[in-house]
């Protein structure tokens, strides 16, 4: 995926595929990469497949926040000349979509959220004072998933280097106190977009409680189960989530 990204102006993103556009949000942690089962499915019956690089570690502090990130996707939708787009956010990325959602409506034809933070999550900010500790970082990775295996080295290696740079630091941990800061519980109910929620249900970062909080405050929301799944089932179980998705997008004619 890495050697297909695009750079146009200030954005650099990845793309693949034709119609209906599904605007793919990473998470604090996540990689472009984390998308690519979704990216392969969804772009060969239909979709036109749009993941950015979110500017979690490069705009100003003061733009370090879920509001400014929203922004930063809106501008990037009309970049690309779309009308609406179907958003889909794992994690951070989710509660950035959850925010466009509430600001920006008309340019939201669906939205779907797995393990979305936006209500609560265990974040790792326990961690920084070891961030020299390998073997901790590999640890806290691999509790992400119900499959420790699905953490790969590369992935370990990545959040390692996040951890240890002082300034992803101060902005990782500005970003965690901007999520708390904007909590969506009042603005749920009054959001009417068609949302599909597919959650693990050993998920520990947002546990399943989160999820069924999601859908009883979200008045068009769909909620689907992946069982032996963490908190990245894009990742941990990419045929079942592709296949949910797939249903869901049917049944809301998107």
């Amino acid at each position: 995926m890495e050697k297909s990204l695009k750079t146009e102006g200030k954005y650099t993103y990845y793309e693949i595929g034709e119609g209906t556009p599904i605007l793919v949000l990473h998470g604090l942690m996540g990689g472009l990469s984390n998308f690519n089962a979704v990216a392969e499915y969804f772009s060969q019956i239909g979709y036109k497949v749009v993941i950015p690089e979110l500017p979690l570690y490069s705009q100003n502090i003061l733009k370090t926040n879920v509001k400014a990130f929203a922004k930063f996707v809106k501008d990037f939708i009309t970049f690309k000349g779309f009308d609406r787009v179907i958003l889909l956010g794992n994690s951070l990325g989710g509660h950035i979509g959850l925010y466009h959602s509430k600001m920006y409506p008309e340019k939201v034809a669906g939205l779907v959220l797995t393990g979305s933070s936006g209500l609560y999550e265990s974040a790792m900010g326990d961690s920084y004072p070891k961030r020299g500790d390998y073997e901790y970082i590999k640890t806290k990775t691999e509790g992400v998933f119900y499959d420790p295996k699905v953490a790969t080295k590369e992935m370990v290696d990545e959040v390692f280097a996040i951890v240890n740079d002082r300034i992803k630091v101060i902005k990782t941990l500005t970003i965690a106190k901007s999520a708390i800061r904007h909590n969506m519980a009042k603005d749920l109910p009054k959001m009417h977009v068609q949302t599909c929620l597919i959650w693990g249900k050993d998920d520990k970062v947002t546990p399943p409680e989160v999820a069924e909080e999601f859908h009883k405050l979200m008045p068009n929301s769909t909620l689907y189960w992946i069982d032996k799944c963490g908190h990245a089932a894009m990742m941990e179980h990419p045929d079942e989530f592709n296949r949910l998705l797939h249903e869901w997008l049917k049944k809301v004619n998107l």
